[in-house]
């Protein structure tokens, strides 16, 4: 059910703030982490931050490789992704391997993906020395993208009743995640007279 989504709509995959999971690899290594700081930063050419910090492994492989993986998960995926998110993969290993995340690698840069998200997006890193030294936002530019036509299509995301185990994961703190009801089209308001 995966399928290209246009670079323009890219931003429309993280907008509304979902949890992500960043997925690394470099050197024969790879990880996967839970990060709820994520965001769009611009549109032509699309281009993200997401917070990582500076002493995790997952930093240490994207800083390594110039690139990240990011998949956003369903609610299908909302035990992983507290996993993913609660131990380092400097201590447990191949996160994918050892919590059975299915994976695949992206098209452009080769990074791991979870398989089972409801959208993907393969990113370039954007090095800025200040940035990076004195904070954990990391800017990425994304040079791939793609989501469940099932939830996301035509550009826009579709929470509805019928596709609910697709809808995105929202943390609260603590293992605690919410997820959207429903999307509903708002109409345009006629100005008092």
């Amino acid at each position: 059910m995966r399928q290209d989504v246009h670079l323009g709509h890219a931003s429309r995959l993280i907008n509304h703030g979902p949890t992500v999971l960043v997925g690394s690899a470099h050197g024969g290594r790879r990880n996967l982490m839970a990060a709820a700081w994520s965001m769009p930063v611009e549109f032509t050419p699309p281009r993200i931050a997401i917070v990582i910090d500076k002493k995790t492994f997952t930093k240490e492989l994207v800083t390594a490789s110039g690139g990240l993986a990011v998949s956003i998960p369903g609610r299908a995926l909302l035990d992983a992704t507290y996993a993913v998110g609660s131990v380092s993969g400097r201590e447990v290993g191949d996160k994918f391997t050892r919590f059975g995340i299915e994976s695949f690698d992206g098209p452009v840069l080769g990074l791991p993906f979870a398989a089972d998200a409801v959208a993907w997006m393969e990113c370039r890193l954007i090095h800025e020395p200040h940035t990076e030294e004195a904070y954990d936002t990391c800017f990425a530019e994304v040079v791939w993208a793609a989501a469940d036509a099932r939830v996301f299509d035509h550009g826009r995301w579709s929470f509805r009743d019928d596709n609910t185990d697709l809808h995105t994961l929202h943390h609260l703190g603590g293992g605690n995640f919410a997820w959207p009801q429903r999307t509903e089209q708002a109409r345009p308001l006629k100005p008092s007279t």
